[in-house]
């Protein structure tokens, strides 16, 4: 007996020792960051999974509606992705959809990408305390300041209104920035200013910018590298109209004011053995290419909403005002498809766009829509769907330095960057094959765009009415030249838009909507440059009109997040000073027409 007491008190004491071993345990799993390297491993993670691509794609004058009324025919039975596509083309709050390529997904995945980026800041910070401060520290932090405002920058133009000075954005809500780690349970953030958020975006970019350091990264394309940062802040400048430092940026990127930067263009259009959309998007999205500044995987299902649903695509004026249109040096490009009896004036550079089921319904995507499937099954062939974001390319720096030059008054300049477009985009086997493109001057510039009404009535055609009997006056030559509203949206005492420089302005736009198309690029132009247009919706033809500085222009906060106190954007009231006149481009000048 007494044995079995010893033996039965033994095993108490196991047990006792074994639960004391487990309670001496923390139960914080949170790794411990103790040194440099693994603050650098961290920020591999500090960038955001999410595609900002489809929704903003969505909401430009890109997009139609198939189902509605159209020159092209009726057809009421073609199927959306789904309910979030019906409320975003009809520029609603989106309240069906939480996942991928939703508002919800974006605000989580950039509010993630800032937690990680604050985690290491503060590692940081303690570390230069305790004098542990190196070249490689301070990379880190470069790093960790630079994607911090860029995720604040992209919540702001997703959430927000456009930047509209220093002065009239302390009437706008922006969106809470956050800087330090969250430490309690449900904190409560407000929203500030927009003025608050842009001013903190500078200042973080700013500070981060001189210590960005290339030799941190292993491969350099899939961080914020210098010549990604300055683009970065090349974008970040363009919006707030402070030319001066976007040509400065621009020119960082570039190497000088002095380097040709017909490098950093795309040569998609040369290749021969490119015949697939998934071939084309690889070759697209590749780091190795140098125009590729930033890449970042996502999840994403782009291609499946431009695959899938045929209800919304890029069609009818969308087309003809971007890839498959007219323009300055290659109006005299014609091409016809026989079927349809379509005859029209396109770019060679066509090439790379395709075109789910009949091309007439408008459901067109190009090569920056592509999917890499990632299977985590082959045989249940389950995994994740992922689109890469070629973010920071040599052609947008180009355009951003474009129109820098332009409002700083170097209007040779101007044309001179632009024509480095128009060179890149002539290397093609069909335009070596003389294809009829005119030599690219400022003459020919001046004459397209500034002609835009005249050929429009020119080459208008009776059918050019909607199937109720409709003019089609909404846009000017396929609305490749719309009324800029930019000195409405962002007033600037230094920058003026005027009849002498407006048609270039105009360019500049138009080849940006060319190059941009499938990456929602356009929706930031439509902000910052003013552009109103319609959406017609349904086979009831209802027409919804974004206007000028239209409060609707800034998402909706998801659903969640108003939940957990974050204060509701008002998207139903514009605000006072909006612009009263509907005006129409003749002649390069900003007259108001009446449209009967």
């Amino acid at each position: 007996m007494k044995l079995r007491y010893l033996i039965m008190a033994g095993v108490a004491l196991l047990g006792l020792s074994s639960c004391s071993d487990f309670l001496d345990k923390p139960s914080d799993t949170r790794v411990t960051l103790t040194n440099t390297e693994q603050l650098r491993m961290l920020m591999v993670s500090a960038y955001p999974t999410c595609n900002y691509e489809w929704i903003c794609e969505l909401s430009t004058d890109n997009f139609i509606d198939n189902n509605s009324p159209s020159i092209d025919g009726v057809r009421y039975n073609l199927n959306s992705y789904s309910r979030n596509d019906d409320e975003t083309f009809a520029w609603e709050d989106i309240r069906s959809a939480s996942d991928s390529d939703s508002p919800s997904d974006l605000w989580e995945s950039y509010y993630n990408s800032i937690a990680t980026c604050n985690a290491v800041l503060e590692k940081v910070e303690e570390f230069e305390k305790n004098d542990e401060n190196s070249a490689k520290l301070q990379a880190v932090k470069g790093e960790a300041l630079v994607t911090r405002a860029y995720c604040h920058f992209m919540l702001a133009n997703i959430f927000c209104m456009p930047y509209r000075g220093p002065e009239i954005s302390k009437s706008y809500p922006g969106i809470p920035y956050i800087t330090k780690p969250e430490t309690t349970v449900k904190p409560h953030y407000e929203r500030g200013t927009l003025a608050e958020t842009y001013n903190k975006i500078q200042a973080d970019l700013e500070a981060g910018l001189p210590l960005i350091d290339d030799a941190l990264y292993e491969i350099p394309k899939y961080h914020f590298n210098k010549q990604a940062a300055y683009a970065f802040a090349s974008r970040f400048y363009l919006f707030k109209r402070d030319y001066e430092k976007v040509l400065e940026c621009a020119n960082t990127v570039f190497g000088g004011a002095d380097v040709d930067p017909m490098p950093y263009m795309s040569d998609i259009w040369a290749q021969t053995n490119l015949n697939y959309a998934h071939e084309y998007n690889r070759y697209y999205v590749n780091p190795i290419h140098q125009r590729n500044l930033l890449v970042i995987p996502t999840y994403s299902r782009l291609q499946r909403y431009y695959g899938s649903g045929s209800r919304y695509g890029i069609g009818r004026d969308g087309m003809r005002a971007s890839f498959q249109g007219p323009g300055p040096t290659w109006e005299r490009c014609r091409y016809q498809i026989t079927s349809l009896g379509w005859q029209f004036s396109c770019h060679p550079c066509h090439k790379g766009f395709f075109a789910n089921g009949r091309v007439e319904y408008g459901v067109w995507f190009g090569a920056a829509a592509g999917e890499q499937f990632e299977y985590t099954d082959k045989v249940a062939g389950i995994g994740y769907a992922h689109q890469v974001l070629a973010e920071f390319t040599g052609e947008e720096v180009l355009f951003n330095r474009a129109e820098a030059k332009l409002f700083l008054g170097d209007i040779d300049g101007c044309i001179a960057d632009l024509g480095v477009w128009d060179e890149a985009h002539r290397n093609t086997p069909e335009v070596n094959a003389n294809t009829p493109m005119d030599p690219w001057s400022k003459e020919i510039v001046w004459k397209f765009y500034t002609k835009a009404e005249e050929k429009f009535l020119r080459n208008s055609r009776p059918e050019r009415r909607d199937i109720l009997g409709n003019k089609l006056l909404d846009s000017i030559y396929f609305g490749i030249a719309k009324p800029l509203h930019i000195d409405e949206v962002c007033p600037s005492p230094r920058y003026q838009l005027t009849a002498d420089i407006e048609p270039y302005l105009q360019c500049i736009q138009h080849l940006r909507r060319f190059e941009f198309v499938c990456r929602g690029m356009r929706w930031f132009d439509i902000k910052r440059l003013g552009i109103s247009y319609n959406h017609v919706i349904g086979k009831d033809a209802r027409v919804e009109t974004l206007k000028v500085l239209d409060p609707r222009l800034a998402f909706q906060i998801p659903n969640e997040i108003l939940a957990a106190g974050i204060d509701r954007t008002d998207r139903k009231d514009p605000p006072k000073d909006v612009p009263t006149t509907n005006p129409k481009i003749v002649t390069g000048l900003m007259v108001p027409v009446n449209d009967e």
